[in-house]
């Protein structure tokens, strides 16, 4: 009598245990064989919180974590200074890694994650996930397609909200030491990275930074403006802030010779010849953190099925990179005589 072929088991480890690990953490008790073993994080309340609910043991310390829990996985959801060093830890151990965004916070970091990813044997996805978002994976279809036609160019709205209490709960978020920046590294990078697969591949951006609510807080921008020059000739524009009244719909309207597509909450493709079309999202987010869209799960099921098979994830540090260059391309060109950020600051497990 033939058996089902069973999944195979793999160790998977969670480093960071604030608010976005509980999405990882949902998104790994979907995949088949995903064995939870070990939660990490240096704040004793997050750690001793998250392994009583996990019923796993929690680590403060990366390496040993590495070296009891021994995991085929690691995600790290920690502070922005450490995604690089973390990560390059666990892949030259052969471990697979899911990282949180940005890949890095600085362009020097990012080259030596860029490099140790393409140089290991194991895998490592960035998450971008709102690239698995229904709504975006047709915008891709519909131009990949060239049913529009030439793709003009882009303009896309980050009209967001953050409190002083945001940044005071987490301060890292707030400096650009630890965060790399701020309302452009840690929110908008998400709508810059759907523009930039959707229009093309960037090859310059300008632009200007601001703190206009947040200035008695934080010490990086709470509102930027930016243009970015794609490769082919299109252009696109880019207003974010988080100095709103409130978390209002990300908004991305891409203009062709022959179609324009409006991206929101669900896509409306206007075609020339009259045609409208709409898609919907596969489900809605709803609560406090629905900015964050629905597609983790997604993500992170494509990334374990793909990891027998031969090549890199296809959201690898270099294709992450390209939206993390433009923002910091943004900050070049508002701030020429600003001093980049450390790289040789701790890299243990700390809560993101």
């Amino acid at each position: 009598m033939s058996r089902e072929p069973q999944p195979l088991v793999r160790r998977v480890a969670v480093v960071g245990c604030g608010d976005i690990s509980a999405l990882h953490l949902a998104a790994i008790a979907t995949v088949p064989g995903a064995q939870l073993v070990a939660v990490c994080d240096v704040d004793a309340g997050r750690l001793d919180a998250a392994s009583t609910a996990t019923g796993v043991p929690g680590y403060t310390d990366l390496d040993r974590l590495l070296d009891e829990a021994r995991p085929d996985v690691v995600h790290l959801c920690t502070p922005h200074h450490l995604h690089a060093a973390q990560a390059v830890r666990a892949l030259e151990r052969g471990i697979d890694v899911v990282l949180e965004k940005p890949l890095a916070h600085t362009r020097a970091e990012a080259d030596r994650l860029v490099a140790a990813a393409e140089h290991s044997r194991a895998k490592i996805a960035v998450c971008f996930q709102n690239r698995y978002n229904r709504p975006a994976e047709r915008a891709k279809e519909l131009l990949d397609s060239g049913e529009l036609g030439a793709v003009l160019g882009a303009s896309a709205v980050v009209p967001w909200h953050r409190t002083a209490a945001y940044y005071e709960d987490r301060p890292w978020r707030g400096r650009w030491a630890t965060g790399g920046g701020g309302m452009l590294m840690n929110q908008a990078i998400h709508t810059i990275d759907l523009v930039q697969w959707l229009v093309g591949d960037p090859i310059t951006a300008t632009g200007s930074i601001a703190t206009r609510a947040l200035a008695e807080v934080i010490e990086v921008e709470d509102t930027a403006e930016l243009r970015i020059m794609h490769a082919g000739g299109a252009t696109s524009t880019v207003y974010a802030t988080v100095a709103g009244v409130a978390n209002l719909p990300v908004t991305i309207d891409v203009v062709c010779e022959l179609g324009t597509l409006s991206l929101g909450a669900e896509l409306t493709a206007r075609f020339a010849d009259g045609r409208v079309e709409t898609t919907a999202e596969r489900a809605t987010a709803s609560g406090e953190r629905a900015y964050w869209g629905v597609s983790h799960e997604r993500l992170i099921q494509d990334f374990y099925a793909g990891l027998d098979e031969p090549g890199a994830f296809w959201l690898h540090p270099a294709e992450a990179r390209k939206a993390f260059d433009v923002i910091q391309d943004v900050y070049d060109d508002a701030i020429p005589d600003r001093v980049t950020p450390a790289t040789d600051l701790p890299a243990s497990a700390a809560t993101a």
